[in-house]
């Protein structure tokens, strides 16, 4: 399924995907996965950064913790040579907070009527039990719908994150072979860079064969069985940051996740499946590439933290005191990203034009350089880029054009302008 389309059907029989599921679906065990081949245990992961030290970036242990979500850590890992948000999500700083005490607020994120009518969707297909929405998931999936009494529905209440991360473990341990369950706002650990990120999926769904269903609602439609295609890859990435944090857990995870939105201008719920093996290639190579926390916090100078209510000088010097990675995908996914977009601008910085363009320019850093090697100065260094002669090809022929255009305009002008005075005189 490509993200814009939303077919009811599942990936050949008989693959296998990174988180070691199958892509077979049926009560006939064509979506069952199969369990990951035993390899060599892995050698045990670093501690990593200290709550205490965690704490002493965002300015104290009274300044309350953010803690990453699955949206934030898809972004991360679109991302993952961005030190500044690396460090900053790690720590669990407010980056909208910082950003508002440097003068650069985000003006982005949903409105307040999109969160009241996303969670009032919510609860309607979570309505009876999730009565429909094991419907929805068994129409997909081509299984046997459940009746009601036929479906456990656990408690995961706990005290904080961690613990309700370990009850929703339980939770899962729990389930009796051969039920269905289905877990309401469950919570994930997953360690990335040194530090735990907790994760709560709208909804996780144990099928009869012990495999794991992650379950997404959102609130924009599907139009005639068409999602939008930037919203659905959102959705995807987020369910693949799931489906690594539940690799741990002894069910599989199916390789499809399972989309829920409204059908065209209604409020009645549709679904189609979402692929996540590319995804969660993708994703748990990138979360790999994350720089760990205490190695970019042991850059920073004595003393630096990101506590908004500092000084603005003091709270600029420790955000600046971090590498930034900054690209215009930022701008829909960062608090912090027209901050460093204005610092890229200021410095005359291509990453601002978009990582393509930055590709192309090989070794050209900055937009003087990038001038100075199309002006084909031989005294220049940036001349000798092998960038160079393709600069100069491009800036020979938008002169070329434009110079043909100069020429063609006064006689565009001498042709019409009889024309237009017989208008006037008419």
């Amino acid at each position: 399924m490509t993200p814009s389309s939303l077919p009811k059907q599942t990936p050949p029989s008989g693959t296998s995907g990174p988180s070691g599921a199958s892509a077979t679906s049926g009560p006939s065990a064509r979506d069952t996965p199969q369990p990951p081949a035993q390899g060599p245990a892995p050698a045990p992961a670093p501690a990593g950064a200290s709550p205490r030290r965690l704490a002493e970036l965002r300015g104290g242990p009274d300044v309350p913790q953010k803690h990453l979500d699955a949206r934030a850590l898809a972004a991360l890992a679109a991302n993952p040579g961005c030190h500044r948000r690396a460090l900053l999500d790690g720590a669990g700083v407010d980056k909208g907070a910082v950003a508002q005490a440097l003068g650069s607020p985000a003006p982005f994120g949903q409105s307040q009527f999109a969160l009241v009518r996303g969670n009032a969707f919510e609860a309607r297909v979570k309505a009876d039990g999730g009565e429909v929405l094991l419907a929805l998931l068994c129409e997909q999936m081509g299984e046997a719908r459940p009746e009601p009494e036929q479906v456990v529905v656990p408690d995961l209440a706990a005290d904080g994150p961690a613990g309700r991360a370990e009850r929703t473990r339980l939770a899962l341990a729990e389930v009796p072979d051969g039920r269905w369950a289905l877990l309401d706002h469950p919570w994930l650990a997953l360690r990335v860079a040194g530090s735990t990120a907790y994760l709560e999926p709208d909804a996780l769904a144990v099928h009869p064969d012990g495999s794991l269903s992650i379950i997404e609602i959102k609130s924009f439609p599907i139009l005639d069985g068409a999602a939008d295609a930037v919203k659905a890859g959102a959705a995807a990435r987020q369910a693949a940051v799931y489906a690594l944090a539940l690799e741990k857990q002894p069910r599989a995870v199916r390789e499809s996740a399972l989309l829920v939105c409204p059908k065209d201008f209604s409020n009645l719920p549709t679904a189609g499946l979402l692929p996540l093996r590319k995804q969660i290639a993708a994703t748990r190579r990138q979360l790999r590439r994350l720089t760990r926390l205490e190695e970019i916090a042991a850059e920073l100078p004595e003393g630096a933290h990101f506590a908004p209510t500092q000084q603005p000088e003091e709270l600029a010097a420790a955000v600046e005191s971090v590498p930034a990675t900054y690209a215009p995908e930022c701008l829909s996914t960062c608090e912090l990203a027209f901050h460093c977009r204005d610092r890229a601008r200021g410095a005359g910085s291509v990453v601002a034009l978009g990582r393509s363009v930055r590709g192309e320019l090989g070794g050209l850093a900055t937009v003087p350089d990038v001038l100075a090697a199309a002006s084909g100065d031989p005294d220049s260094a940036a001349s000798q880029d092998p960038a160079a002669a393709l600069l100069r090809r491009a800036a020979a022929l938008r002169a070329e054009a434009l110079e043909s255009a100069a020429e063609r305009g006064p006689a565009r002008e001498a042709a019409e302008t009889p024309a237009v005075r017989d208008t006037e005189v008419r």
